[in-house]
């Protein structure tokens, strides 16, 4: 994961998880990207013994640290924000030699690869809106034309980061293409504008394939359009509806399937808009509207893995 001292205690989900896992008596071991490495064939780490606790002021207690085998553990949770750069794919070819031994690695390495966060979406075509991929900005400005109002972002941010909404109107539309793609160096994504945005943007979170009954709709700031916390949304609880239903079990099958065990789906109106699989988010709000245990959910999901 990334730094424990510097995460979110309050609406941090990996420590939601690791606090449901102690209170299952696991051990619990932490480690960092720089902690892993290559020994011939093994994966090895160096890992701290970890004690966690909910309580804001005092969350974590790390032990002394050992070189261990990843394959001395029974399952690694694989929870490093993006973005999914080169080191991050070296990341998981390390995790996959230790998954060859035995170990559940939760995402699994290989779909951490090969399901990117906005362009997975492609796979459930009738899902999504109408959808543009491309570094072309000549192919950009065509796919604005035909809709007249789109949404434009990096394939590889997080958090609502250098997310344009974009109209035919608008002045800044070459500057902004000029800046999503790097002059035309850089894959981006441009979508239908969703108008529903206003109402929120959900977030439902899926454990093995099914679907926790609520989602997180994240409602921009005034003046905003985007949709996310990072970006200052607020957080409402909001049921899901028969739509966002069907679009859980349009994609169910594919992430059982590719053993991505915890996913977060982000759906705005009636429309499917990214599948994030990294280190999705949401648990601790949505455990404190619904006096529900997500983490627990997804820890006895796991328990039935190993």
């Amino acid at each position: 994961m990334d730094p424990i001292g510097s995460i979110n205690f309050h609406k941090d989900s990996t420590l939601a998880m690791l606090l449901a896992a102690r209170a299952r008596g696991w051990e619990l071991y932490y480690m960092e990207q720089e902690d892993l490495f290559l020994q011939d064939e093994r994966c090895l780490a160096r890992m701290r013994a970890l004690e966690v606790h909910n309580d804001a002021d005092r969350w974590f207690e790390c032990g002394a640290a050992e070189i261990r085998p990843l394959a001395t553990l029974d399952v690694v949770l694989m929870r490093k924000d993006p973005p999914v750069d080169m080191e991050y794919l070296y990341t998981t070819y390390l995790l996959e030699r230790a998954e060859t031994e035995g170990v559940l690695v939760v995402n699994r390495p290989a779909a951490l690869r090969n399901a990117s966060e906005k362009l997975y979406t492609a796979w459930f075509r009738e899902c999504c809106p109408p959808t543009r991929v491309s570094r072309n900005m000549s192919r950009l400005r065509e796919f604005l034309g035909e809709h007249g109002d789109i949404v434009v972002k990096p394939l590889n941010g997080m958090g609502g980061a250098s997310v344009f909404r974009v109209r035919g109107d608008d002045p800044n539309v070459n500057v902004i293409l000029e800046t999503i793609t790097d002059n035309g160096r850089r894959t981006a994504m441009a979508q239908r504008y969703i108008p529903e945005i206003v109402q929120g943007d959900k977030r439902i979170l899926m454990i093995d394939g099914e679907p926790f009954p609520h989602a997180l709709a994240r409602i921009p700031a005034a003046g905003e359009t985007r949709g996310n916390l990072a970006a200052g949304a607020s957080g409402e609880g909001v049921d899901l509806s028969d739509r966002d239903r069907w679009i859980c079990t349009r994609v169910a099958p594919a992430l059982r399937e590719q053993g991505l065990l915890f996913v977060g789906l982000d759906v705005i109106g009636d429309y499917l808009t990214e599948i994030n699989v990294t280190s999705p988010t949401c648990i601790r709000e949505l455990d404190k509207l619904y006096q529900a245990d997500i983490a627990g959910r997804l820890m006895d999901a796991i328990q039935l893995r190993i």
